[in-house]
């Protein structure tokens, strides 16, 4: 099924279930979907986008809660911490599962050798493959550190 599809099929069974925690978070990733779309009209792309930056999109939700939650627990404020951390349970529905760190290692040295990366040049190269195969189920912010320690080491 379509991701959004299945987005709005969970919104109507939230609904049902009168869960006003979870449909409130539902409707929130609607809306990032529709901003999305609507950017992606004004740009002429009249389709809209497509399951992958949708991925992209709530992975982007996912980060930028954690970061919520983790400022909520500095400040005492375990609340609103564990309200964020619901919502990234929500979110995470609708993601592929995560990749393990030997599984994300392994992906990146199949990128390296499908590009032919030799030096750090390489690596928005190997990113682009990464994030071609990968959205959403890894952390293209540590992952790119992989990468360029991976190409360090192999040029030293």
């Amino acid at each position: 099924m379509e991701l959004r599809a299945k987005v709005m099929a969970a919104i109507k069974q939230a609904m049902k279930d009168k869960a006003a925690d979870r449909l409130s978070t539902l409707r929130l990733i609607n809306a990032a979907i529709k901003d999305r779309d609507i950017a992606a009209r004004a740009e002429g792309n009249e389709q809209g986008v497509g399951d992958a930056e949708l991925l992209a999109i709530m992975g982007k939700m996912v980060k930028q809660r954690r970061e919520s939650a983790r400022t909520y627990e500095e400040g005492s404020r375990l609340d609103l911490a564990e309200a964020e951390l619901a919502e990234i349970e929500i979110i995470e529905e609708f993601l592929p599962r995560a990749l393990t760190d030997e599984e994300v290692t392994s992906a990146i040295t199949a990128a390296m050798e499908e590009v032919g990366a030799e030096s750090i040049r390489d690596m928005g190269r190997v990113m682009g493959v990464l994030k071609g195969k990968y959205t959403g189920q890894m952390d293209f912010g540590a992952v790119g550190q992989m990468v360029k320690d991976k190409l360090a080491a192999q040029n030293a």
